[in-house]
């Protein structure tokens, strides 16, 4: 089987992937987490991986961040009819043709415009939130991409008869599988920094809106975020967790120290001409670190298939990243600007 399957309604012959690489039909059931092809186009979990909880605290975070910055939700209702609408868009969005001049001279002829300052700076803030809406979504589609590609693509084409047995594969398939993983910890490790960003936002609203103020968490990345007021509050991602020592290894071996593997590849067990099980392998690690001798980080004796465990912390690492919004909402509700 390979390729996407269409868009038909959700059935007995519908087709769910697994963790183990091998897809099956709705009819089946199912003894493992197992994701299904929606009507968007997007292959979703079985289980709840907390998209949608994720959404609704950032949108319930957009209102308390609007009230927060107008000292109540009133008064920014009342602003809103009267503020032009590229206000909310230029320099953020890439429906708005405005250039940097353009825009620039535009504040400077709405300079007596009341709460021109607030509502610019909470465009800047929403657009933190917005920034985690959408990069949360990556991460859940990519989580569907990367098992898609492992149940439903060839590893090698043309496909030819195999014998039983442990086979490893390399090809432009392979290559998206792995390139499909990386990125999603890439990924996730960004949703770590614009919260960490977010948490800053937070914890220092400006109070003078005479001038247009600057985020101060421009240059705040995770890495800094013992700086905090908030600490690390448990179950969220600002606690020290499995979770986010994986996404830091990682990612941090990607972009700086190279691939997972010195070949990327992807292996098949055959067993009567079929694939029983495909999988990728992750290297070797001891209390969140690579095991490494001298220049060598890269070792593989502990059989650590990543697809087996892959959707499971993804779920974990959204349930943690809810946790953090609800902390971050709470904390902005008892500081007693709304």
């Amino acid at each position: 089987m390979s390729g996407h399957t269409g868009l038909s309604p959700v059935g007995p012959d519908s087709m769910v992937l697994h963790v183990n690489g091998i897809p099956s039909r709705l009819r089946d059931g199912r003894n493992d987490a197992g994701f299904l092809l929606e009507p968007m186009g997007s292959w979703r979990p079985l289980d709840d991986d907390g998209l949608y909880a994720v959404k609704e605290e950032c949108v319930r975070l957009h209102h308390v961040l609007a009230a927060s910055v107008f000292n109540g939700i009133e008064r920014y209702h009342a602003s809103l009819p009267g503020l032009p609408s590229f206000l909310s868009e230029a320099g953020l969005n890439s429906e708005s043709s405005v250039t940097r001049e353009q825009f620039e001279r535009a504040i400077q002829r709405l300079a007596t415009f009341p709460d021109l300052n607030r509502f610019l700076y909470l465009c800047d803030v929403r657009s933190l939130v917005a920034a985690v809406q959408e990069c949360t979504k990556e991460v859940s589609q990519l989580t569907g991409e990367f098992y898609r590609i492992l149940n439903l693509e060839p590893f090698f084409t043309p496909e030819i008869a195999q014998q039983d047995g442990l086979r490893w594969s390399t090809s432009p398939n392979v290559t998206r599988l792995n390139s499909t993983l990386g990125f999603l910890f890439i990924r996730m490790h960004s949703l770590l920094d614009y919260l960490a960003k977010l948490a800053r936002e937070t914890e220092g609203l400006p109070l003078d809106f005479s001038s247009y103020p600057r985020l101060g968490s421009a240059n705040f990345l995770f890495g800094q975020r013992k700086r905090l007021e908030m600490g690390a509050p448990r179950g969220s991602l600002f606690e020290p967790c499995d979770e986010v020592h994986e996404v830091e290894l990682v990612r941090n071996l990607l972009i700086h120290d190279g691939l997972l593997d010195d070949m990327p590849k992807a292996y098949e067990v055959i067993d009567g001409g079929a694939a029983v099980e495909r999988f990728l392998l992750f290297p070797d690690r001891r209390n969140g670190r690579l095991e490494r001798y001298r220049n060598r980080h890269r070792f593989f004796g502990q059989e650590d298939k990543i697809n087996l465990r892959l959707a499971g912390m993804v779920k974990r690492f959204q349930e943690r990243q809810v946790v953090t919004l609800r902390v971050l909402r709470e904390r902005l509700e008892a500081a007693g600007r709304t």
